[in-house]
């Protein structure tokens, strides 16, 4: 699948979820696609959140390293676990140039997760550092990722589940947007883009 239409079937399902719920605090679906598409505005930024060891942890420490940054929740079936895996595929391809790639978790549900956020991401490669906040603090940071989501729920359980984008962001040495691959990116390809950040 070509990137252009992995982008038309991504922009698609933005659309539809966006359709089924209204999130909170953040702009249209299509209006945030849109921005990453073309680079409209700035992509990401500063942030303090709390690790999955409770440990303050702020964008910042990661300078020197390229930081790859994933958005999404433990509960998700199927794509959160197999773009968490490609990443760690990638990164063990690079063997110990790896060391220079800081992979970083963000749950977009921090109600359900914060208190199973170290086991889940005990099960990925293990240098990736799962973070959550307060729900009001995730809006936020997503926001500066343009990184869209919204919970889906049933009305007649207390059951929910969250639709979300699943970009794979990539953030330069000094914190700088280098670019999004798209869900279900190839650990092959993730590893091209990887090493050729790192050569640079």
């Amino acid at each position: 699948m070509t990137a252009l239409r992995c982008c038309g079937v991504l922009l698609a399902a933005w659309l539809i979820g966006a359709s089924m719920a209204v999130a909170e605090d953040q702009p249209s679906a299509a209006q945030m696609m849109d921005d990453l598409m073309y680079g409209r505005g700035p992509i990401g930024g500063h942030f303090t959140l709390t690790d999955h060891t409770g440990r303050l942890r702020s964008d910042t420490e990661f300078r020197g390293r390229l930081m790859i940054v994933y958005f999404g929740y433990t509960f998700c079936p199927d794509v959160c676990p197999t773009d968490l895996q490609a990443i760690t595929i990638a990164l063990n391809a690079l063997g110990p140039l790896a060391r220079q790639v800081q992979p970083i978790f963000i749950t977009i549900d921090p109600e359900r997760d914060t208190k199973v956020l170290a086991e889940y991401i005990s099960a990925f490669h293990p240098s990736l550092i799962g973070l959550t906040g307060s729900p009001a603090e995730i809006r936020q940071v997503a926001n500066a990722y343009k990184a869209y989501y919204t919970k889906i729920g049933d009305e007649r359980t207390e059951a929910y589940s969250i639709d979300h984008a699943g970009v794979i962001y990539l953030m330069g040495r000094n914190g700088e947007y280098l670019g999004f691959m798209p869900p279900q990116t190839s650990p092959e390809r993730l590893t091209e883009v990887l090493r050729t950040h790192l050569a640079k």
